[in-house]
């Protein structure tokens, strides 16, 4: 039966995961493809780059929000299968089975996870991601950074089981910015607000 339970979570948040707000939100504006432009992303910081706020900050808050539904539904159920749900939501927003699992990098999605589950730890990776953007105005950068942040606040805060689930999120959310990584390094990343 929980194994039952497990997988259902997971398939649950997979498919609420993989909803492509950023597409569909371009889409719907006359904006076209997202994925033809910038980074070719389908996240909050490359919708930005149509120059349209708006679109941008309302992708943001839907593929944060896929992680915090996930999580609160499943957890509604049982406690422990919101991390399952959580997970697989994550998962969900960068492998999309309905784009070729070509979806976003999982920031946003990241951060509406950690809001279900532990909203202390949302809060203290919000504000790291704040304090970064604003002093270098690279969204990879403060991203990467405040990832970083998240497993250790929750592992000194007790929490080990949540803290295990972020070093892994956080691993892979290294992955999907690697490419912004070298950038980095190389000096030609973009700039928050920056059109390419």
């Amino acid at each position: 039966m929980l194994v039952l339970q497990i997988l259902a979570a997971l398939v649950f948040g997979y498919l609420l995961g993989s909803i492509p707000f950023g597409l569909v939100i371009t889409r719907a504006a006359g904006l076209g493809d997202v994925r033809r432009i910038g980074s070719g992303n389908i996240g909050a910081t490359n919708v930005l780059r149509t120059g349209n706020k708006k679109l941008a900050a309302a992708t943001l808050l839907l593929d944060a929000l896929k992680g915090t539904v996930a999580v609160l539904i499943a957890g509604w159920f049982r406690a422990d299968l919101a991390l399952y749900a959580g997970l697989a939501a994550f998962i969900g927003h960068i492998y999309p089975a309905w784009l070729n699992f070509k979806g976003g990098k999982g920031v946003a999605t990241y951060l509406g996870v950690l809001v279900g589950v532990h909203w202390p730890a949302a809060l203290a990776f919000a504000a790291v991601w704040l304090g970064v953007a604003f002093l270098t105005r690279f969204s990879s950068l403060a991203a990467l950074t405040a990832a970083l942040v998240v497993p250790v606040f929750l592992y000194f805060l007790g929490h080990s089981d949540m803290a295990l689930l972020f070093v892994v999120m956080t691993a892979i959310v290294y992955y999907t910015h690697r490419a912004n990584i070298a950038r980095l390094m190389a000096g030609t990343e973009s700039r928050i607000g920056a059109k390419e």
